[in-house]
């Protein structure tokens, strides 16, 4: 009992490892013992080339590594939350548990972000009455043809998986003539753009999680402003985001698949994954980054948005590192939105180790934390300099249109967050 695991690298797919969990704990699913080990072959043309691993510090060789539970990689590649669900429908599944998780790995993992997958969940293509594809409407609408399509091609991704109710998730591409296809079901020279595209969370009636999907397109342009590390902008219509994938890129009718991996994978999470402290990803980003200062920098930059502007969903899914031409750093920044709105009341999920909950961040504290890859002194000054940024954001946010109720909501908190952030400066001694 075992799988193939699939990397997309020298601009095709190619077997890179076997995967096989122990039989005697296969009903504990990712929390069962199992082993891996790179093919042979694709073990001897990759020796030692860190761009070949499929995990930043997965070393290619010939050893057989033994793990006591499932690498936390290959957690990024299961369909979870509504996804999840979806596919326990498609394998006429009622109970769900942790006994499902490898029925899960090689029939749903054919075609998640990144450059992994597995080649026993690849699935053929689509039957004929298929190949013409759906228009924006049947998309945006979500009509039964396309949504019985999308679940016989496994397009429904996860959700997210620190909360119940979580957003439909769709993977698309779109083709020349501007039609909509499951990833997986369309010749790479057919595809114009890759897309995932997502709907409110829970009931589509919820005027709340409604306006944070209206509103996850603006706040990207907020993060644009503040200098955040940001993709390609978002596109909004009638309940449907369409956001356009940065680990997937068309040049000249060839597609480029770039390694994507969660914070919780980069930093060995197991199982599903908690609360964990921002020391501990800033840790693992600080090992794999080429420029650690430039990266915790980025990191911090983006706690200190998603503190002001209370995008309480930030675990470790919701932020991933991109491997581009041989370069680990952090994404472009997604799934950021006002996310404090939530029916489900989601509170701030990953924390500093010197964070109280309903207080301010110690950020003199955190930055003497973060003095294995950070000056201290500069990084408080940095830190203190932001105030008058984070002050702004109000204007910002109308600029970029974020809706007023929001930014009323919001601008006594940012005020304190930016006073926070002055405390962060260094005293001056004589």
């Amino acid at each position: 009992m075992n799988c193939r695991i699939e990397i997309y690298l020298d601009g095709r797919w190619q077997i890179a490892a076997i995967f096989e969990p122990a039989p005697q704990t296969l009903s504990k699913g990712v929390d069962g013992g199992c082993r891996l080990e790179y093919d042979i072959d694709y073990a001897v043309e990759n020796l030692n080339n860190r761009n070949a691993e499929l995990i930043p510090g997965l070393t290619v060789g010939f050893e057989l590594f033994r793990f006591k539970q499932w690498p936390s990689f290959l957690i990024d590649l299961l369909p979870a939350g509504a996804g999840r669900r979806a596919w326990l429908r498609r394998m006429q599944i009622d109970k769900d548990g942790p006994q499902i998780d490898w029925q899960l790995l090689i029939k749903g993992a054919g075609n998640p972000p990144g450059n992994l997958r597995i080649a026993e969940a690849v699935l053929p293509p689509p039957s004929d009455h298929f190949k013409n594809g759906f228009p924006r409407i049947d998309i945006i609408e979500q009509r039964e043809d396309f949504l019985e399509y999308a679940a016989e091609r496994g397009a429904h991704v996860a959700g997210a998986s620190s909360v119940q109710g979580e957003a439909p998730k769709y993977l698309l591409v779109e083709d020349n003539a501007g039609m909509f296809h499951a990833e997986g079901a369309l010749p790479d020279d057919l595809i114009k753009n890759f897309l995932l595209v997502k709907f409110p969370r829970g009931k589509r009636s919820d005027e709340r999680n409604r306006q944070v999907l209206r509103n996850e397109a603006p706040y990207l342009e907020v993060a644009r402003r503040f200098g955040v590390r940001t993709g390609m902008p978002l596109t909004y219509q009638d309940d449907a985001l369409f956001v356009p994938r940065f680990d997937r890129k068309v040049e000249n009718s060839r597609v480029i698949r770039h390694g994507m991996h969660s914070l919780y994978a980069l930093a060995n999470i197991p199982g599903y994954g908690s609360p964990v402290r921002h020391d501990i990803f800033c840790q693992a980003l600080a090992r794999v980054s080429a420029d650690p200062v430039r990266e915790l920098r980025e990191y911090i930059l983006r706690d200190v948005l998603n503190l002001a502007l209370r995008n309480t969903d930030n675990h470790g899914r919701n932020t991933a590192i991109l491997r581009v031409n041989g370069k680990i750093t952090l994404s472009p920044v997604f799934d950021f939105a006002p996310m404090f709105l939530d029916p489900e009341g989601i509170n701030r999920v990953s924390r500093w180790s010197d964070e109280r909950p309903g207080n301010q961040p110690e950020w003199a504290a955190i930055c003497e934390n973060l003095n294995f890859a950070l000056n201290a002194n500069e990084t408080r000054q940095w830190l203190a300099s932001l105030s008058d940024k984070v002050q702004k954001l109000p204007e910002i946010m109308r600029d970029c249109h974020v809706e007023d109720e929001i930014i009323e909501r919001l601008a006594r908190w940012i005020n304190q967050v930016a006073t926070g952030l002055k405390s962060a400066q260094p005293k001056i001694t004589i």
